[in-house]
Parts: C-alpha cells; structure tokens; sequence
C-alpha cells in the first residue's frame, strides 16, 4: 500500500483551495444541489466529514440553519479557514462544532440525521472506504442518511481516461488557469478514486437500505444510503 500524504497535500495547498475548487468542479452547482437536496428538511444534526476549509458546510449550514453541523477534518489550516468562514461555535445555543480529528478513527456523534462528506472519501484507501460505512452506519439514527458527493473513477481504463480528459477541457473552457491546474493535479496525487458501482455494492453490504446514486456527471457522483 503506497504511503498516503493526503494531510499534507491539503495543509499545503490550504490557501488556495477555496479560489480554484468552483474553478475545478465542473457543474458544481448541480453536484453541491443535488447533495443538498438529500438531506431531510428537518435534519437536527449533520456531520460534515472531511469538511476542510468549510465551503461546503457553509451551504449546509445556510440551508440548514436551525440544524446543529459538526465539521470533521485533519488538517488544522483547512479546519481554520471552516472557521473564518462559518464563525465561531461559542454562544448559548451553538450551532457549530469543529473537530480537528481523522475521521476514519473518531468516535462520531450518535442520532445523526445526516452524515455528508463532500470530495474527501476519495483520498482514501479502499479498505479504509469499506471499513467507516458500519460505522458511519451506527451514528446515523434509523432514518438518517448517509450522502457522499465525491470524485469518482471510472468503470474501466478508458472511460477513466476518457473522463480526465472531458475535465481538463472543460475546466480550460471554463477559465481554469494553468497553476490551478498543477496545482489540482498536485493533489490529485493522492486520490484513490473508486467506480460507482462498488461503492455501491459497499454501501449494500455495510447494511445500508435505499442505496442509489442520484447525480453523476463524469468523475462527479452523489451517493446515498439510508439506516433502517
């Protein structure tokens, strides 16, 4: 198993990972819409695993503003700028909670309604992929949902290529300059992206009901399971 120095990568690339990601995401209106969609309306308590720098938390937690949202992330210059952008969790009735922890490996919160994760479990390893789902299982209350919007790889070598290839053009297209092209591809590194379809086989076997992936463009997918 090749060492993973995803933490790295991202304390690294930190202060410039808000500017390119809208850049680097085509049709990311859609992607982050169609997740947001997901989550019931009456969602009490979201978990943002991965949560990063907190740009996708912060359309959670404008969407869901009465919800309780804990952001997940290890790498602390992400989780500052969470931080930065979504204010501080100290008051009477806190609506925010960070914690600087590996999410593969922390206790998660029980009786969640919704545990999302947005472009981060791709930078793990397979075993490791399989391994949080009974977990994240658990932490979700019967009901809750379980919503992964993630970078995906394709079924075989060549759509694969295929897909890598529609991305770069149309981020080009798009106005994506050259560095924040090297610097994507610098952080692409430690992806280990996996197909939809074992995922899926995962999510069933985890014990998951209600499997399916609700959005796909290219290397972009949504995925859900929901606890019986």
């Amino acid at each position: 198993m090749r060492p993973n120095n995803t933490q790295a990568v991202f304390d690294a690339t930190a202060a410039t990972y808000d500017r390119d990601r809208m850049k680097l995401i085509p049709g990311h209106e859609a992607f982050y819409a169609a997740t947001l969609e997901l989550i019931p309306q009456d969602a009490k308590l979201i978990i943002d695993l991965g949560a990063g720098s907190g740009l996708f938390s912060a359309m959670l937690h404008a969407a869901f503003p009465n919800a309780h949202l804990h952001l997940i992330d290890f790498s602390e210059p992400m989780l500052a700028l969470a931080r930065q952008r979504l204010g501080p969790s100290e008051g009477p009735a806190p609506r925010l909670t960070y914690t600087l922890a590996d999410y593969t490996t922390t206790t998660l919160p029980a009786n969640c309604d919704a545990i999302v994760s947005a472009l981060s479990i791709h930078h793990l390893d397979d075993d490791i992929k399989q391994a949080i789902l009974p977990r994240i299982l658990t932490a979700l209350h019967p009901g809750g949902v379980f919503i992964n919007a993630d970078h995906i790889a394709g079924p075989t070598p060549e759509l694969e290529h295929e897909y890598q290839q529609r991305w770069l053009a149309t981020i080009r297209a798009n106005g994506a300059t050259d560095q924040q092209i090297s610097d994507s591809l610098y952080r692409q590194q430690e992806d280990r992206r996996t197909p939809v379809d074992a995922q899926l086989t995962w999510l069933r076997a985890a014990g998951f009901a209600q499997v399916d992936c609700w959005y796909k463009a290219s290397s972009f997918a949504v995925l859900t399971g929901t606890r019986p």
